[in-house]
């Protein structure tokens, strides 16, 4: 058999597929607890400022584990990297692109405005919230200063936020969208693959869940409640990302999305008067602050199912 037949059998080898999809979430999960438990937690919670503050820059490193795990497994299993989804085919998959650069940051400012529409108490436009925040930290700041640059960096977020946040969200993106997501929908329906690969995303980010993350301490059910809860929000965001790459053949528009959600996911808590509630909003892990991205996840996740459908029904008629 020649060099090349070889790698199509072995691409093809179902047996040697599940292997490498436990090989990359063995070391995936693996390497991400160890640095998150081992380093990052005791460091944030030692008390050593200089060491909370090199935790709270790991955090973002941490974000490069799942491409690190893709590269490991590739050349372990001797997949090698065809097929790896870093395909930029922007002019054939503009509206996806277009959707991936501008739907999240659309979809989590309109979330806020919902939020302080439903609780205008809590809005609060001299950003008292945010200016405690610095006053306890020990930061003097001017009200008006502060709500230029902001305001400032919020449209750099919106128009740029895809750009600027790419190094960081590649590492996630190429290791859920661009190697699980196609080996998942290989085994499985469509329906269970968004299900099972938004509860291991979820399940991913349980220990900076627990170290309050995205929804804090102090709360009902801690941290079950959260890690639940980060779940529910990753299988959202995940099927929106899940429907890019297929549409696209690329996980390049996911990497954008998510950098185009990180650029903005934290602006409506700026003006809250109360921080809000991150299981409510405004941010977009709320149920009032992420409702756009739930509407959105439903649609495209029907319409992946009615595709598979169709496709399974043209199969069986040819």
């Amino acid at each position: 058999m020649n060099p090349e037949a070889e790698v199509i059998v072995q691409a093809n080898d179902p047996k040697l597929e599940s292997k490498r999809i436990t090989f990359y979430l063995i070391i995936t999960f693996v390497l991400t607890y160890a640095v998150e438990i081992g380093i990052i937690a005791p460091w944030i919670r030692g008390g050593d400022s200089t060491k909370a503050a090199i935790a709270q820059s790991l955090i973002a490193g941490v974000m490069f584990i799942p491409a690190i795990a893709v590269i490991i497994t590739r050349l372990i299993t001797r997949e090698g990297f065809r097929n790896s989804l870093l395909v930029l085919s922007v002019k054939s998959n503009l509206r996806f692109y277009l959707i991936a650069w501008f739907g999240p940051a659309v979809l989590t400012l309109l979330g806020a405005v919902l939020y302080f529409l439903i609780n205008p108490g809590t809005f609060d436009l001299s950003m008292g919230f945010l200016l405690d925040t610095y006053k306890n930290a020990g930061i003097d700041a001017d009200a008006n200063q502060l709500k230029i640059s902001l305001l400032s960096q919020m449209l750099m977020g919106l128009v740029l936020g895809p750009l600027m946040n790419f190094i960081n969200c590649f590492g996630e993106e190429w290791g859920w969208r661009g190697y699980l997501l196609p080996k998942m929908k290989e085994k499985f329906n469509i329906l269970p693959v968004l299900l099972i690969n938004g509860v291991i995303w979820g399940l991913w980010h349980a220990p900076l869940t627990v170290l309050g993350h995205n929804y804090g301490t102090g709360y009902a059910g801690y941290p079950f409640t959260g890690i639940l809860a980060m779940c529910i929000f990753c299988i959202t965001l995940g099927t929106i990302f899940s429907y890019i790459t297929i549409k696209s053949k690329s996980c390049v528009p996911a990497i954008f999305a998510h950098g185009s959600l990180n650029a903005l996911a934290a602006s409506g808590i700026y003006f809250t008067s109360d921080g809000g509630n991150p299981f409510i909003g405004p941010a977009p892990t709320g149920i009032i602050g992420g409702i756009g991205f739930l509407i959105l996840a439903i649609i495209m996740g029907l319409k992946l199912i009615k595709e598979e459908k169709q496709a399974a029904l043209s199969r069986k008629e040819g």
